[in-house]
């Protein structure tokens, strides 16, 4: 009987190492995740990757106990007796209950860090307006004479909060490179906290849909040399 349950323990953990293989190889070979463009990403793609990781997990526990029953303990087509009378284990329920609670306490954990890092912006931020409107996107610089501009022009590696004002109906201001998300609300006017740290350009979409125009909504975010951006944000529109 011990060499048993040795060899369905064998079976599990080979079953489970397999179904790890597999779903691990499926998370990492394709490129899911757009590049990184911000600081702030870095940190939401750990949570990603640290939620993801735990799912695998728990993926292969599950699959190798379902595959093991399916392959041990099916009964043949004909058989239509009843199966043999079971008491609960409480020693497992403890511990499937005990396990999901540390793991779900700890995503919770990381990802509050995460989001208080996130959100918290360096000393002398630059600030920008955000202005969403059917079917557009503009943009003000309070501290450059409230410069307007129809492209999001962002210094790199300097902390930028933007403030975001919808003046009709709910938008969602999203930068894929950025991962940060942010509805907008007409009366409420919510900050999104952004460091870029990688110069190129990039697209900016809203991802709430606000009427028949919704899927040509789309403006550019173009993260630019210091300098770069401090000579444009100076110049004076013509």
């Amino acid at each position: 009987m011990a060499a048993v349950r040795r060899g369905s323990i064998v079976q599990l953990i080979v079953i489970g190492v397999l179904a790890g293989a597999i779903a691990s190889a499926v998370a990492l070979i394709p490129d899911w995740l757009p590049p990184s463009a911000s600081k702030e990403a870095g940190r939401i793609d750990f949570v990603f990757w640290f939620v993801t990781g735990i799912c695998i997990f728990i993926f292969a526990i599950v699959a190798a106990v379902s595959v093991l029953a399916v392959l041990k303990f099916r009964v043949k087509p004909d058989d239509d007796s009843d199966g043999p009378p079971i008491h609960g284990h409480t020693g497992l329920e403890i511990l499937w209950t005990a396990v999901p609670a540390v793991l779900v306490t700890a995503i919770a954990i990381v990802s509050a860090i995460v989001l208080a890092k996130d959100d918290a912006a360096g000393a002398n931020p630059l600030r920008v307006n955000v202005f969403a409107q059917q079917f557009f996107w503009s943009y003000n610089y309070p501290g450059y004479d409230n410069k307007k501009s129809s492209i999001l022009r962002l210094p790199l590696h300097r902390s930028v909060v933007l403030k975001m004002h919808a003046k009709d109906v709910i938008h969602s201001f999203w930068v894929p490179e950025f991962r940060q998300k942010q509805d907008l609300v007409p009366g409420i006017n919510p900050t999104l906290h952004i460091t870029p740290n990688k110069l190129g350009t990039y697209p900016v979409i809203c991802t709430e849909l606000c009427g028949l125009g919704h899927a040509l909504m789309r403006s550019r975010v173009i993260v630019m040399k210091p300098e770069a951006f401090d000579e444009w944000a100076r110049k004076k529109s013509p």
